[in-house]
């Protein structure tokens, strides 16, 4: 059986000093370096957004970061620039090392919608194909950590549990944007047969 870890946005934006700054984001990056070798599988997901993406609060005239819109029929948070194709922004953090990573799934490329999984855009529209390489792979369990927990690890796992792999959080290699909203999405996760663990369980 294999088992993949997937690692979920560590970007430079999503870090200390980002645009888009998840509270001691890089903290979890040296467990995320030694998860790796625990794993036959490793794969990583980076936001990689035009500049014109429509989930940018600077892209609608009189918006202002984190107001709510409505997206092509979905709700949207609205975001400050981040991980724009190119910059040094969207880049993996530095101190990540990505040697053992066998593919990098890119997301957020269509600007009129926004894509916080790394299985799908929010609208469930477009696949990035990351379900289809796991399972050739013969992947039926997934580890997932990375930023930010209440948004791109919890919709990426909530879409792996929907693929039929056996989903686990590692807690402890995740941080997210606001508490409240993690301890929600942990809840529905579980709900959903999700498990929630801390790489003490894995190293």
């Amino acid at each position: 059986m294999t088992k993949a870890l997937i690692i979920v946005d560590i970007q430079n934006d999503f870090t200390t000093g980002g645009a888009l700054e998840v509270r001691q984001g890089e903290t979890i990056i040296p467990i995320v370096n030694q998860l790796q070798a625990h794993f036959d599988l490793v794969v990583a997901t980076q936001d990689w957004h035009p500049k014109s993406h429509k989930s940018f609060a600077s892209n609608h005239a009189g918006k202002k970061p984190f107001e709510q819109i409505v997206l092509e029929g979905l709700d949207q948070v609205l975001w400050p620039d981040h991980c724009i194709q190119g910059t040094p922004g969207a880049a993996f953090h530095p101190a990540l090392n990505l040697n053992r990573a066998e593919a990098i799934f890119r997301k957020g490329m269509d600007a009129r919608i926004d894509s916080y999984s790394g299985f799908y855009d929010n609208g469930h529209r477009r696949s990035t194909g990351m379900a289809g390489y796991l399972r050739e792979r013969g992947v039926l369990e997934v580890f997932i950590c990375g930023l930010a927990g209440d948004y791109c690890v919890y919709y990426s796992a909530k879409d792996a549990i929907g693929e039929g792999f056996k989903t686990f959080l590692i807690e402890d290699a995740t941080r997210s944007i606001d508490d409240k909203g993690f301890i929600a999405a942990k809840a529905d996760l579980k709900s959903r047969g999700g498990s929630i663990i801390n790489s003490t369980s894995l190293l």
